[in-house]
């Protein structure tokens, strides 16, 4: 293949030339439309489809498809900004219909079980552009020492390489292979009790693994009361606190949830990074919004700048850069309070998966307000659970009868 050649979806050998030829979906969908005729069921996801399949750009072994999903935040996220700095109630708009937008979004794809590149990318090129406006708008004005910036610089790497490091594997279970038949030998004839981990009861296996129907199954052949915590999607036993992510199609070691931010689940291998990804964002926003206040809010303290700035929306550039502040300051906002559940789930060792399913099940108890749901089964105190935590990963699984459910 050239670099502009590819194989379709069909397996056809077809030409970035051509991306408008031969489309009998998109013929039929004009056709009907300028005959006012309705399309026929499906007629729409198909036309999406073949779209994607010719979005593509030039590669040295053949034209690279581009995922539709990260298309939107590159070209939005610059004009909406922009935008808003035109004016403050042009401002006030975007800023509070962006939270809403990503909402509906967020709910969409996850009724639908569908993985997408949307939120990662929207992620990386906030981070990008917003360090960009800094540089560009903020530094010239004198105010920032090279210290500050460069500090400001060492955290976003560092903010990069645990997000790098979190994107890696999060601790899959190895699918068994077509000559590996799963195995229900070795467990014990007793309804076995997860001993230092999971949500496990009288109906645990209910509860854990009911998140899809047919996760859990008792054998026929085993006696009533011999509970197996088995994944018939995967095909294997699980250990205990492990879950089957139905977006990734896997089944992760002590799954905590699936993060629409990293696309991709947090597990055992990967939820130490995942926690200082979120601190050492943490950082960096918020001390580049008070570096940013201070340059184009002078003599005012950075919480109250950011709800009265006199000046603000005097020249571009100033307003350019306190609508970033806001923007920073949303995103900042949410992020804050994932981290915060998150560390507070860890004090009680509780992962977010357990937390759901005890809410559902009527298993757990609420506590500080709701914000963390206790299970009461892997509790051991604050410092053995935050030790078991920094302890995630550092040791192989162990595969003993006690770790099945």
């Amino acid at each position: 293949l050239c670099c502009c050649e590819y194989v379709d979806r069909r397996g056809r050998r077809s030409h970035l030339a051509a991306c408008c030829c031969d489309c009998q979906e998109l013929d039929e969908g004009c056709d009907r439309w300028l005959a006012c005729k309705s399309l026929p069921p499906g007629a729409l996801e198909s036309i999406a489809d073949t779209i994607a399949d010719r979005l593509r750009v030039p590669w040295f072994s053949g034209a690279v498809k581009i995922n539709v999903s990260l298309v939107p935040p590159l070209v939005l996220l610059p004009v909406l900004l922009h935008v808003a700095a035109l004016h403050f109630l042009l401002g006030l708009l975007v800023l509070t219909s962006l939270p809403v937008v990503l909402l509906w979004y967020y709910y969409l794809t996850h009724r639908r079980k569908e993985r997408t590149l949307f939120f990662l990318s929207l992620g990386l090129f906030s981070l990008g552009y917003m360090y960009y406006v800094f540089l560009q708008e903020v530094v010239p004005r004198g105010h920032v020492q090279h210290s500050q910036v460069v500090a400001l610089t060492c955290g976003l790497i560092l903010m990069l390489a645990a997000l790098t490091r979190a994107k890696k594997d999060p601790g899959y279970l190895p699918i068994p292979t077509g000559n590996e038949k799963p195995s229900h030998q070795g467990l014990p004839n007793r309804n076995v009790r997860g001993s230092s981990s999971g949500l496990h009861g009288a109906a645990s296996s209910r509860a854990v693994n009911g998140e899809a129907k047919g996760y859990s199954r008792v054998a026929a052949d085993e006696p009533e009361g011999v509970k197996k915590d088995w994944c018939t999607k995967c095909q294997l036993v699980r250990p205990a606190r492990a879950g089957h992510c139905r977006l990734c199609g896997r089944c992760v070691r002590r799954l905590d949830h699936h993060c629409v931010w990293i696309n991709s689940c947090v597990g055992e291998q990967n939820h130490q990074a995942f926690i200082l990804a979120l601190s050492f964002f943490m950082l960096t926003s918020v001390y580049g919004i008070t570096l940013t206040l201070h340059t184009i809010c002078r003599g005012r303290t950075p919480f109250v700048a950011l709800f009265y700035c006199p000046g603000a929306y005097s020249d571009y550039s100033s307003a350019l850069s306190f609508t970033c502040v806001w923007y920073c300051a949303i995103v900042t906002a949410g992020m804050g309070y994932i981290l915060l559940i998150q560390l507070l789930n860890i004090s009680y060792n509780v992962t977010e998966r357990e937390a759901r399913l005890a809410l559902r099940d009527n298993t757990g108890r609420r506590l500080l307000g709701g914000l963390v749901i206790d299970t009461g089964q892997y509790n051991r105190g604050f410092l053995c659970n935050w030790g078991h935590f920094l302890s995630l990963g550092s040791s192989p699984p162990q595969r003993s009868a006690e770790d099945i459910v």
